[in-house]
């Protein structure tokens, strides 16, 4: 029983694919940007808002070789979000990527 849930217990903290299948994904511009929340609206005019966990730090160039950090993010600025709703049915932002410009 013990390897079992150990087994449970490290495929929850590996983020095992199973329990990803709500991974989402979400391109626009920054509307507004708080200490633990996080609007964006895309080019069709949708306007999403995501939780942002205390002290979240995965805010990343598009090309992956620059951390950002919270602070480096404004209104304007094309952002991909990468985010779930698994938490408590809340969309919460997993991953901000900062773009250089928004895609087509």
């Amino acid at each position: 029983m013990r390897k079992i849930l150990s087994a449970v217990a490290l495929a929850l903290v590996a983020g095992s694919p199973a329990l990803a299948k709500d991974d989402s994904t979400f391109y626009g511009r920054i509307v507004h940007v708080s200490t633990d929340n996080i609007k964006v609206q895309n080019k069709a005019g949708q306007t999403l808002s995501f939780l942002i966990l205390p002290k979240f730090k995965n805010v990343w160039s598009d090309d992956g070789k620059t951390t950002y950090q919270m602070s480096f993010l404004h209104n304007g600025t094309p952002v991909e979000i990468l985010y779930d709703q698994s938490v408590l049915g809340a969309r919460h932002a997993d991953k901000i990527i900062v773009l250089r410009h928004l895609p087509m």
